[in-house]
């Protein structure tokens, strides 16, 4: 017999006020996706299949995702179920480490009209533009349509004029530059607080490290010898060629890992795919590269010729922009496609992955565009009077856009609207600026900068994020939202908590269906069993024992 909502929300604010934690929600995905709290919740689901295999001795099933349309909808959350008290969601989890997808979204109550709710994911943002700047790293996140009144300034990079990269690894962040000098190349830095960077040098004699990525553990960065004339800027006078790969290894020491061709000056874009690392050239002649380990790389065929820009993954495909026309192409590990032309584009830039599809920036109208499949495209707006629309990155809910001229960043509502959050670049007596470079870092939105060469962050809503890479096979997770703090747990130990807030500042309260299984970004790919929802805080000590015993306590 269903339990009434009254009933319920009784018994929670009961314990809630006792200081106490009550299973409320609690899907252990054995075979079946029924709810099993006893909370008189009821499910939907789409494309789950289930598995033989689990986390524990006891839970010996999971349900599997795939990445593409698997969700599981619980439609009786009612609005006040999570209102501005404490609550906890536990689950285990083993995401699909194919590296030809996002791993995707592990659960959600959010209302993106609103910008109200809760989301827990796992998180990779590729293309953005050069960089690859997050890698299965976990994500926490609550708002209320909160945002900080502007953004904060973290420094000027050296005599840097382009931050051409922003990518986090190892609970670090890392910033890639472009410098004007004559005698002056490409540094990475990597940030200690506030406006404080460390300068980890120049791996290459070129004048910009523009590529970075998280490949088989490590950092790697390319080089480029960047034409600044480009950005409407006097050129450099380095002459030096790019077209380098370099690897940080111990000790913060560079270790080279060969020149894609003698004929490549500059590097696009780094990405690994099915266990691969691949490099695309910045300029012409078009070339696309396989990294064979050492200091070897195989050239592989391009498409017609054309260069492959930003590049991400999606769907077990790698997709890619371009700069010799506005199309968009498609690689399956062999062969090219032209996967659509952007109307009115003659350049295709960044690549974000939002509400389970894919989305592309160009030029010259600062339009961005969702894909529909084929070679079709719809016009999702203009990122306000702009020329270029840039970088693309999902962030606590929504999808960011960065632009040309003016440097602005924008926040997408949906359909055809986009709000203007703010600027980042205020250089005067110069024809572009750009917002080009976006990584989400201890909870914020970081930003890059021409031709300035700063880097700015700013806060939507509160978040926890767990800066590393979550490797292969099964964790427990865990996410607590205290009364004044968001914090996140991996295999029973705290890795990550947010800023203080005040509670009465986030009423999540939502008439949305809660989502298990997807989100923000995309589909969850891989397993998932033992799915818990809480109302109030669960201490460390709980969630270790969730973590540690079979299945946990009720």
């Amino acid at each position: 017999m269903r339990v009434s909502f009254l009933v319920v929300f009784w018994i929670l604010l009961t314990h809630i006020a006792s200081g106490q934690s009550r299973l409320v929600g609690h899907w252990p995905l054995q075979g079946n996706t029924d709810e099993q709290s006893g909370s008189g919740w009821s499910s939907t689901s789409i494309g789950i299949a289930f598995d033989e295999s689990g986390p524990t001795k006891t839970l010996t099933k999971s349900a599997t995702f795939d990445g593409t349309a698997s969700v599981i909808e619980v439609t009786e959350i009612t609005k006040k179920t999570l209102s501005n008290q404490p609550f906890s969601v536990a689950a285990w989890i083993n995401p699909s480490d194919a590296s030809d997808d996002v791993p995707g979204d592990i659960i959600r109550q959010y209302d993106p009209a609103q910008r109200t709710g809760f989301h827990l994911g796992l998180y990779s943002h590729f293309g953005v533009t050069n960089s690859q700047s997050n890698y299965r790293q976990l994500h926490f996140g609550i708002d209320q349509d909160r945002l900080e009144s502007g953004f904060t300034d973290h420094g000027r990079l050296g005599s840097a004029v382009f931050v051409f990269s922003l990518c986090v690894h190892n609970d670090r962040l890392y910033a890639s530059t472009c410098h004007a000098g004559e005698g002056e190349a490409g540094h990475v830095f990597r940030y200690e607080a506030e406006d404080r960077w460390t300068d980890l040098g120049c791996p290459d004699k070129a004048n910009a490290v523009s590529a970075m990525t998280v490949f088989d553990g490590a950092l790697f960065v390319a080089s480029s010898k960047y034409r600044l004339a480009g950005s409407s800027l006097s050129e450099s006078q380095n002459s030096n060629f790019g077209g380098k790969v370099y690897r940080l290894g111990p000790d913060d020491q560079w270790i080279a890992c060969g020149t894609l061709s003698p004929d490549t000056e500059a590097v696009s874009s780094l990405i690994g795919f099915r266990g691969q690392l691949y490099a695309g050239s910045l300029y012409k002649p078009a070339g696309f590269f396989r990294y064979e380990g050492g200091e070897r790389w195989t050239a592989c065929e391009t498409p017609d010729g054309k260069r492959v820009e930003a590049m991400t993954v999606f769907n077990g495909s790698i997709y890619a922009t371009c700069y010799d026309e506005g199309a968009v192409f498609r690689y399956d590990g062999t062969t090219w496609y032209n996967v659509g032309t952007i109307p009115n584009a003659t350049q295709t830039y960044g690549f974000a992955i939002h509400e389970g599809s894919l989305f592309v920036s160009e030029w010259p109208k600062a339009h961005v565009f969702r894909y529909q499949g084929g070679i079709d495209w719809e016009d999702v707006g203009k990122l306000g009077n702009e020329l270029e629309a840039m970088p693309l990155l999902v962030y606590n809910g929504k999808m960011f856009g960065g632009t040309l001229p003016l440097a602005e960043v924008y926040r997408y509502e949906g359909q055809t609207s986009w709000t203007r959050i703010g600027r980042v670049d205020h250089t005067p007596d110069v024809k572009y600026r750009r917002a080009w470079s976006m990584a989400v870092f201890k909870g914020r939105l970081f930003v890059g900068t021409l031709p300035s060469g700063r880097v700015h962050s700013i806060e939507a809503g509160r978040n926890a994020t767990y800066d590393r890479q979550l490797p292969p096979g099964w964790h427990h997770v865990a996410a607590v939202k205290d009364v004044d703090r968001l914090r996140l747990f991996v295999d029973g130990s705290q890795i990550a908590e947010s800023a203080r807030f005040e509670s009465s500042d986030y009423d999540l309260s939502v008439d949305l269906p809660m989502q298990i299984g997807f989100g923000a970004q995309d589909h969850f790919q891989g397993r998932m069993a033992d799915v818990r929802i809480y109302q109030g805080a669960l201490s460390g000590s709980e969630v270790q024992t969730l973590a540690n015993v079979t299945g946990g306590q009720n």
